[in-house]
């Protein structure tokens, strides 16, 4: 079975780093400035803030799909997709086989295959699908999964609109609260802080971790939606029995790879 080339997930290190330097020179520069980072704790802006996001994207959203975001988390640092230069690999010895031994020949290997969409395609070429049945069945269920691996994207797009807009509203109601004490000055510096921070809150959440997570979220998709599209044009050139090395170069032009796949690397029995 395959998981992606080396069988092994990968850690998205990146995500880690710019975690750690986002937040980290924000709340540096702070610091450098002067400020306590006690100031930036205050429980009633996290709740408006926070709260309130939490609220309009459950209004935005049926629960299911709040779920479905929050447990794609974890492939944002650990990435389990199969890379597209080991999908490459993987069509470029399926075609060297089919081309020597038929197509049936790999009906044993596109069992044991991991990658669902690259089964199922195999498995419908083996069976004599027809080229247009087997390209209209396949590109509506790519169509299909990007729509739903795009679900966690717009959650955190839309969590990264609505937090800012909130931040506003917690620092209009830290305002009131300050309006409403003006004759006892003991209060007003936590109804200021109350203010300011919940517009801290809201910005700093939206730009540093809700819209980032939906880019990348967005990006994930679409890199899945483009190797199935290469599995698709690849599976359907072994249909057509086409040159191995020419669907090797037709599938790294259309993934963007660089270099042609050394001809040892098309040479092997499929995993």
């Amino acid at each position: 079975m395959n998981r992606g080339a080396d069988g092994r997930r990968r850690v998205d290190v990146a995500i880690l780093i710019g975690a750690v330097v986002g937040v980290g020179l924000v709340l540096g520069g702070h610091g450098l400035e002067g400020g306590r980072m006690r100031s930036l704790l205050q429980g009633a802006a996290a709740v408006i803030v926070f709260g309130g996001t939490l609220g309009a994207v459950l209004l935005s959203f049926p629960l299911r799909d709040l779920r479905t975001a929050v447990s794609s988390l974890r492939h944002l640092v650990v990435d389990d997709a199969p890379p597209a230069d080991g999908t490459v690999a993987i069509i470029g010895r399926f075609a060297v086989r089919a081309r020597k031994e038929g197509l049936l020949a790999l009906e044993d290997d596109a069992d044991r295959m991991s990658d669902p969409f690259l089964k199922r395609a195999l498995a419908l070429a083996i069976d004599g699908t027809a080229s247009t049945t087997l390209r209209a069945m396949l590109e509506d269920e790519i169509d299909t999964r990007e729509e739903m691996e795009e679900i966690p994207a717009r959650v955190f797009e839309a969590a990264g609109g609505y937090a800012p807009t909130v931040g506003i509203l917690g620092a209009v109601l830290g305002l009131i609260h300050v309006m409403e004490n003006l004759a006892d000055p003991s209060n007003l510096g936590s109804g200021i802080a109350v203010a300011f921070v919940a517009t801290i809150y809201g910005v700093g959440s939206a730009n540093l971790i809700f819209l980032p997570i939906g880019s990348r979220f967005r990006a994930r998709a679409q890199r899945n939606a483009r190797r199935r599209e290469a599995v698709l044009e690849g599976v359907m050139a072994i249909q057509e029995g086409l040159n191995p090395r020419l669907i090797d170069q037709k599938l790294r032009g259309l993934l963007g790879l660089d270099g042609p796949q050394p001809r040892s690397g098309l040479s092997g029995r499929a995993a």
